[in-house]
């Protein structure tokens, strides 16, 4: 037997670290910040331990939180006060991103990401105006069991919202814009929007490859975005997919797009070393809600070790291609690294 090539030689302890090929560390993180209007007080969000929405008086304070573990960046998320078919809070000038992103880039050093959709904003959940044939008189949304589940959300009229929900983040100070309805075009509105109004230095990371996930089932517990009818697959991808993702994101890399996310990641790691290997745009990888509720609840059972399993899933994220991770362990795997350090 010739053993003259043995890998183990180079997995030994005092080794292994200068041979490792990847590594993690805070500044790769992004961590979620959920603000809620309607409350004003923290409320545990139960499907994600851990985690919790914050009033808009305490957005500070919870982002200086996220900062003392060496996250840098953190993405917000808003719950409005109140709900509309048009989702018109969205862009309210004292709309609760708004007021947030005001208070955290004047009093913090955080880079602040601010989430550009609609979910959170209408009263039917879904990510933009409904079609004509979908309104009521009044302008509510209609719907039963008759409704087309492939037809209900006006992609060109969302356009339009969009433009204005993302100008409102950059007068409120936004570092960078991140939408994630997945309308064509969502890309070029929104760098348009942004160029005409004097805010040609704020980037867009788009969430490009947006897949119709199970797993996001939690996030929108978190963020009261669930749709009242139907679902979203008639905008968001086909977890089938893979050539397709390689042709919306090309699309909003031509129409601006500065980083490109794929969402979800684990399931998509592919997705995330395909984009990798095609551009040369920084690549985003949203590890989402579904995929920390499970290490939770598996570790709540004694199955699983919670901090290996978070580390080694970050790890494989950062391997398969991702320069950023916007994950809801950011803080509590940060706070590890550093202690390591």
């Amino acid at each position: 037997m010739d053993l003259t090539h043995r890998p183990r030689r180079l997995r030994q302890d005092r080794v292994r670290g200068l041979v490792s090929e990847t590594s993690l560390e805070p500044a790769d993180f992004i961590a979620p910040v959920f603000v809620d209007a309607t409350t004003d007080e923290r409320r545990p969000i139960e499907t994600m331990p851990g985690h919790e929405r914050v009033p808009i008086d305490e957005s500070v304070a919870r982002v200086e939180e996220v900062l003392e573990t060496g996250v840098e960046a953190v993405m917000l998320f808003g719950i409005p006060e109140s709900k509309d078919p048009e989702g018109t809070r969205a862009w309210a000038d004292d709309g609760v991103v708004q007021e947030a992103t005001r208070r955290i880039t004047s009093e913090t050093d955080a880079y602040v990401i601010t989430d550009v959709c609609l979910c959170e904003y209408t009263d039917h959940g879904h990510c933009g105006p409904l079609e004509a044939e979908l309104r009521g008189e009044d302008g509510s949304h209609e719907h039963g069991p008759e409704c087309d589940p492939i037809r209900t959300v006006d992609n060109d009229a969302t356009l339009e919202a969009l433009d204005r929900i993302a100008v409102s983040h950059a007068e409120a100070g936004a570092d960078m814009i991140a939408p994630s309805g997945m309308m064509d075009g969502m890309v070029a509105a929104i760098r348009a929007g942004l160029d005409r109004e004097g805010f040609e230095h704020v980037p867009i990371m788009s969430y490009a490859a947006k897949y119709e996930s199970a797993f996001y089932g939690p996030f929108r517990d978190a963020a009261d975005g669930a749709p009242a009818f139907g679902d979203r697959r008639h905008y968001q991808m086909d977890p089938a997919n893979a050539r397709e993702a390689m042709r919306e994101v090309r699309l909003d890399a031509e129409q601006g797009a500065d980083v490109l996310m794929v969402k979800p990641a684990l399931p998509y790691l592919d997705i995330v070393g395909d984009l990798r290997r095609e551009f040369d745009h920084p690549i985003a990888a949203y590890n989402v809600s579904g995929e920390y509720a499970m290490l939770h609840a598996a570790s709540e059972k004694g199955w699983l070790d919670l901090e290996a399993v978070a580390h080694e899933s970050l790890l494989s994220i950062k391997r398969a291609g991702a320069d950023l991770i916007l994950t809801y362990f950011a803080e509590d795997v940060a706070e590890r690294l550093s202690d390591r350090s």
